[in-house]
């Protein structure tokens, strides 16, 4: 079996020869798919990915919609899942967050996803030229609860000194002057780190360098010594933050609920 580390530049996954043990995935809209995606890919909507039950439409799906999902895409335990989506690594992240969720540990990610593969011109399909078909399965996923974060768990992190959360959020939504629920402003404790902040704008959304990302997560306290909890408003933008904690090595994460439940429950502290 060919072995792919966790990030893969799009240079060299162009050249990574790719068989029937992997399985490419797009974490896009239809819209966007449809207009072009890297041949041999499968479509996964962001909103499979997510409950979309109000407030916390972020939450983890239900063992039944996840279970449907991946026999779609025809995952199995010895399928190597390449994900990539066209936004930086958010929704890739989140997929990613997903398997490991379900015990799933196969997978790569393409660095700066379907942006920086159009940039290096390498081939593109669009749907209606080829549309690839998976070879369904039935997939009866095993969601491992205990790497889910509940609001309690958040809840206990705040005085414990050996954690600390990682806000993905903007500034002005960790500060609370933009209005995104109930209640707005930041778990206390918490540091903010934008997860805009670790994508290159000026090289095609790909991972700014991994030094400079830990030397500015060491500046806030987020390390290996530290259990991190990362969130953003439905653990969307955390995809990407949780992706880069795996990478650097932390022991991380995330806070699935975020800020849509943390923020709408008036029983809970928050910083402004």
């Amino acid at each position: 079996m060919t072995t792919l580390p966790l990030v893969i530049s799009p240079e060299a996954f162009n050249e990574s020869p790719i068989d029937d043990e992997f399985l490419l995935v797009a974490v896009v809209q239809q819209s966007v798919f449809d207009v072009h995606h890297i041949p041999g890919s499968l479509l996964v909507e962001p909103a499979e990915l997510m409950s979309g039950t109000k407030p916390a439409v972020g939450k983890l799906p239900s063992k039944d919609k996840l279970d449907a999902l991946f026999s779609r895409i025809g995952l199995s335990a010895d399928k190597h899942v390449i994900v990539y989506d066209d936004e930086g690594g958010g929704w890739a992240g989140r997929l990613l967050w997903t398997l490991d969720i379900i015990g799933h540990k196969n997978y790569s990610y393409i660095d700066g996803g379907l942006n920086a593969w159009v940039k290096m011109g390498f081939p593109l399909s669009r749907s209606n030229v080829d549309k690839p078909v998976a070879t369904a399965t039935n997939y009866s996923v095993t969601v491992h609860d205990e790497l889910l974060v509940s609001k309690d768990e958040v809840l206990a992190s705040i005085d414990d000194s050996s954690s600390i959360v990682w806000d993905a959020r903007a500034p002005e939504e960790f500060s609370g002057t933009k209005v995104t629920a109930l209640r707005n402003g930041h778990i206390p404790g918490a540091v903010n780190f934008n997860w805009l902040d670790l994508q290159d704008r000026e090289n095609d959304l790909r991972l700014k360098p991994l030094p400079d990302i830990e030397r500015r997560l060491k500046d806030l306290g987020i390390n290996k010594d530290k259990k991190v909890i990362t969130h953003c408003q439905t653990h969307h933008r955390s995809g990407l933050t949780y992706l880069v904690g795996k990478i650097l090595g932390y022991d991380i994460k995330a806070y699935d609920g975020s800020w849509s439940e943390w923020g709408n429950d008036a029983d809970v502290p928050i910083e402004i």
